[in-house]
């Protein structure tokens, strides 16, 4: 029983992330140029801009931050700002599983974000900020912006669809019909069923107008092969074992007792660059079983993708950043708890 309802939870969170993933991907090529030239022109909001692109749900904000900064565009304190303000894709999951809470733990992490940077460029030496990268890494990519509603082509690619387009369509079809006849999502029409039915049918409307290059390079390649298994996997997993947990241990009495611990090993565990450790981390919460504070210095600290492409080019500017969010990030966690958060 428990194995099914958790199957069927993890199957409407992970539908409700890829809506938004489309979604948000959708907006972010129309819109890249407009943030690119918003930080060239406004040097002053730059730690503003970059926290904003980092609080964006998923890793595409911070991947921008980053190449920015390769470009000499913005500061290392803005890339403080953007990892700070990011939680990859854990922000879809902690949006679909706790809206409010996420979109106040977005609010407190982007302003903490903002912050940071600003502090980081005023005290830290400006030699230990000056970290050469070669001109060649994290192009900004000038002709990746999409006509993305061609008119006379949308009736011709719905006749003749493509694999990609045909099985995607069939998906959120399947997704829609779910939501409508209560297979999927809550059995009552309250306000999360609306929004997922709502983010839904947007999806259909780009899956179904979008061009072939959108379709397979944006939608089909990066979200659908690279985000979407894992987030589903995590998500089962992390769902099932918490809950299997919750059944046979006193788990709420055993983090009670150890809080600082968890604090810390959540924050230890953001530091690995990747999408996926900390779900387990917002599924806890989710449960009740552990407090704000250590959701939000897990947060704080990792950055889902953020910082692989950083990574790659410069180990010093990732250790810089990494130790920075860390420091932060269990400094602000101790205060909530100290607060009783």
């Amino acid at each position: 029983m428990a194995f099914i309802e958790t199957f069927k939870e993890s199957m409407m969170i992970t539908g409700f992330i890829f809506t938004m993933m489309l979604v948000i991907e959708y907006i972010n090529i129309q819109t890249k140029g407009t943030w690119r030239d918003a930080i060239k022109e406004r040097p002053w909001g730059q730690y503003l801009i970059a926290a904003l692109l980092g609080a964006t749900p998923g890793c595409l904000g911070a991947f921008t931050v980053v190449a920015l900064y390769s470009h000499r565009v913005v500061s290392l304190g803005a890339v403080v700002a953007a990892m700070i303000a990011t939680s990859g894709d854990e922000a879809f999951l902690m949006f679909a599983m706790f809206p409010g809470k996420a979109l106040l733990l977005t609010g407190i992490i982007f302003i903490i974000g903002a912050l940071s940077g600003f502090l980081v460029d005023k005290f830290i030496p400006g030699k230990s900020l000056k970290i050469i990268l070669p001109e060649r890494s994290l192009p900004l990519h000038e002709e990746d912006r999409c006509i993305c509603y061609p008119k006379g082509h949308i009736a011709k690619q719905l006749k003749n669809p493509t694999m990609e387009r045909a099985l995607l369509t069939a998906i959120l079809l399947f997704y829609i019909f779910g939501l409508l006849f209560g297979g999927i999502g809550p059995e009552k029409w309250n306000w999360i069923k609306i929004t997922v039915m709502a983010t839904s049918l947007i999806s259909l409307f780009v899956v179904t107008t979008v061009p072939e290059h959108f379709l397979q390079e944006h939608l089909w390649n990066h979200i659908v092969k690279v985000h979407i298994p894992k987030i589903f996997i995590w998500t089962f997993s992390a769902l099932l074992v918490i809950q299997l947990a919750i059944q046979h241990i006193d788990l709420q009495s055993l983090i009670e007792s150890n809080t600082l611990m968890i604090l810390v090993i959540a924050v230890l565990v953001g530091i690995i660059p990747e999408s996926g450790p900390h779900m387990i981390f917002v599924t806890l919460f989710f449960k009740n079983q552990i407090p704000f504070s250590i959701l939000l210095a897990s947060s704080i600290v990792q950055d889902g993708h953020g910082m692989l492409p950083l990574l790659a080019e410069s180990k010093r500017s990732f250790l810089l950043v990494k130790s920075i969010n860390v420091m932060v990030g269990l400094i602000v966690g101790m205060l909530f708890w100290g607060l009783g958060y």
